[in-house]
């Protein structure tokens, strides 16, 4: 019976057409209504299938057939000194390949796998992230205490769909003002602790379009501009003041006296002031579930949602919410989990510290206990993770280069990329219907070896998805 509930969820999950359905519990994790039928209109017809469906009957690879067909492709030039690599049956978790699987590598952006899987186990699909207004010490001062949404926005057209906004905010401060005006607006973002960027990143990323300033209180990801597309962006520098000067904008209050602060402890008593003494709370606006922002920092590799997952951690765990506290709770978890924790070394969440370390063996595992029905909170990961020729970073990838068409469409996966670090992990499901984990990390490639390494890892990938190695 495990093994059969086992096979549903992964058919459930593997089997993804145009429209991504999330039936059951995990409709209720997004808040979706029931659906309705249309009244009126054409029936569309079916969407056809990006991946094919895991047969549960069909055989799993035997060691010696993984190696006759990775070997050669492993030892491909353009992925320079140092590649490790883990194969994993998806059902029983056993492991069917493994070289260099237990030695921590810089993982890049796969480092993300590991932010959705702790950050779901510690707070849930569900969980919200507040960004609150309470009443300061002074008449009409309000003070903006951020919850550390990254995906908050001025108004209804932010950045990212569904994110709470300052202008549903400010309508419930003035409702509880009672007409007061508001006289200033100071700005709490003290959620977060230790420096806003993390030492290990490349000294291009503060300005580089990818990273940004990690603060408890931003905008639309820290876009200085939210129409700005997916990927690459310039960033503000001072997110919360951006964020402050813009909710005292929809207040009517000084822009120019936003300063940064800390929320007064809420009054003990009744008071017969207009809303409430010091610290009494203003008004409200809730983030989307967790289980959407996971989603989004897979899809589209977003570092800053990454970072600000990865202090939820923290925060679930009573640590502090610096990417020290948040690296120490991340592994916490992963120790929980009862994962492998050889090899691993997190300094941050979003993968673009070089100082992260995290082995194949251990990603592998980690998607095989995703795809468990005993962990079906952990199902979210997948819903982001990009299909090969198709979607997210993956999306350009498997159609030009020789050797990766066998992967089109069949290998789900989360890429990593950084100077010289080159990285894929995800599900494939081999040409005889048996799903896999994998894994493929390399971190001494050349630096002008971009696009030859990825190629390298395509087909690697490929592989799997066209062989049955038996």
């Amino acid at each position: 019976m495990p093994l059969v509930l086992a096979t549903v969820l992964v058919l459930v999950l593997v089997a993804v057409g145009l429209v991504v359905v999330r039936p059951g519990p995990v409709g209720r994790w997004l808040g979706e209504a029931p659906a309705t039928p249309a009244a009126t209109g054409a029936v569309e017809p079916a969407p056809v299938a990006v991946l094919a469906a895991a047969d549960i009957g069909a055989p799993s690879p035997s060691t010696d057939g993984l190696r006759t067909a990775l070997e050669p492709l492993i030892d491909d030039t353009a992925l320079g000194g140092r590649v490790n690599v883990a194969v994993a049956d998806a059902l029983t978790g056993e492991l069917l390949f493994d070289r260099g699987g237990g030695e921590g590598t810089v993982p890049a952006s796969v480092t993300k796998l590991v932010t959705a899987v702790t950050v779901l186990t510690a707070r849930g699909p569900g969980h919200r992230i507040p960004t609150r207004a309470v009443a300061g010490t002074q008449p009409g001062e309000v003070v903006l205490v951020g919850g550390g949404d990254p995906t908050l926005a001025a108004d209804a057209k932010g950045f990212y769909p569904g994110a709470a906004n300052l202008t549903d905010l400010a309508d419930q401060v003035r409702d509880a003002l009672g007409g007061v005006a508001p006289t200033r607006v100071v700005v709490d973002s003290s959620r977060y602790s230790g420096p806003v960027y993390e030492p290990g990143w490349d000294d291009d990323i503060p300005t580089g379009g990818f990273g940004g300033a990690i603060t408890a209180l931003m905008l639309d990801g820290a876009r200085k501009n939210p129409k700005a597309g997916q990927g690459w962006a310039e960033r503000v520098a001072e997110p919360d003041l951006v964020a402050g000067r813009a909710f005292a904008k929809l207040l009517g209050a000084p822009v120019d006296t936003v300063r940064r602060g800390t929320a007064p402890p809420a009054s003990t008593g009744a008071t017969e002031s207009v809303g409430g003494g010091p610290g009494v709370e203003l008004g409200v606006v809730l983030s989307p579930p967790l289980i959407r922002l996971v989603d989004i920092m897979i899809s589209e590799s977003d570092n800053i949602v990454a970072e600000a997952l990865a202090r939820q951690v923290a925060l679930a765990r009573d640590r502090p919410a610096s990417f020290a506290g948040a690296a120490a709770a991340m592994a916490e978890v992963v120790s929980e989990l009862a994962l492998p924790v050889t090899g691993l070394d997190l300094a941050d969440g979003s993968g673009l510290s070089r100082k992260n370390l995290i082995s194949p063996v251990l990603l592998t595992e980690l998607l095989a206990l995703a795809a468990s029905p005993d962990r079906p909170e952990l199902a979210g990961i997948f819903g982001g993770l990009p299909v090969a020729g198709w979607s997210g970073t993956l999306r350009d990838r498997y159609e030009a280069a020789p050797g990766t068409a066998a992967g089109a469409g069949v290998v789900r996966a989360k890429t990593g990329t950084l100077t010289r670090v080159h990285a894929i992990a995800g599900v494939v499901t081999t040409t005889e219907g048996r799903l896999l984990t994998f894994a493929v990390l390399t971190d001494d490639v050349p630096p002008d070896g971009m696009e030859p390494a990825r190629a390298a890892l395509d087909r690697i990938a490929a592989a799997l998805a066209g062989c049955g190695c038996r």
